[in-house]
């Protein structure tokens, strides 16, 4: 873990970027990925979104707590100490398991059936794929960077208290003790 972002935890500010996303499943379940994984906002790009935004499935109303905002570019009006990491299908790329995530970062994702612009992939600070046989999913794909993220970051909290505050209301199960079993 790089010492930046274990001294930056605190201050992190993680963006997700989209590039002319299309569906509103996708997006519905970006937008509850940057809930769940505590991201600070999404941006995107295109208007295909826009279209679709009436047939949104953020179930959690996460966009009430995370602006989501459509951009003319990913990277305009970015904080200067905010890195460019690209996640796409590209040879020379990082693989997920070896990047270390920069404290302060904004993650950006291609089109549901295209790929990220070769601006962007130039201008990154880290361009990363994840190895598997084929293409995810969009929402797959931020749902597991941004899991790789809380799993190298040794300041998450753990525990009931998060489980407890983080569960459905309608989930009431626990772990019983189970009965000795004889020698």
């Amino acid at each position: 873990m790089p010492a930046r972002m274990e001294n930056a935890m605190n201050e992190t500010q993680i963006i997700i970027g989209l590039s002319n996303p299309k569906s509103p499943t996708n997006m519905g379940a970006v937008l509850r990925a940057a809930g769940c994984f505590n991201a600070t906002a999404v941006r995107y790009t295109g208007t295909r979104h826009d279209r679709a935004a009436q047939y949104s499935t953020d179930t959690q109303q996460v966009a009430r707590r995370i602006p989501a905002s459509r951009v003319e570019s990913l990277l305009d009006d970015l904080p200067d100490d905010l890195q460019v990491v690209c996640i796409e299908l590209v040879e020379g790329a990082v693989a997920l398991p070896q990047f270390e995530h920069p404290a302060q970062a904004i993650y950006l994702f291609g089109p549901e059936d295209g790929t990220l612009d070769q601006t962007l992939i130039d201008r990154a600070d880290a361009v990363v794929y994840i190895p598997t046989q084929g293409c995810l999913n969009l929402a797959a794909t931020v749902n597991l960077v941004l899991y790789d993220r809380l799993c190298k970051d040794p300041s998450h909290e753990q525990g009931d208290a998060l489980i407890r505050r983080s569960r459905d209301t309608n989930n009431n199960v626990r772990i019983r003790a189970k009965p000795a079993t004889p020698a």
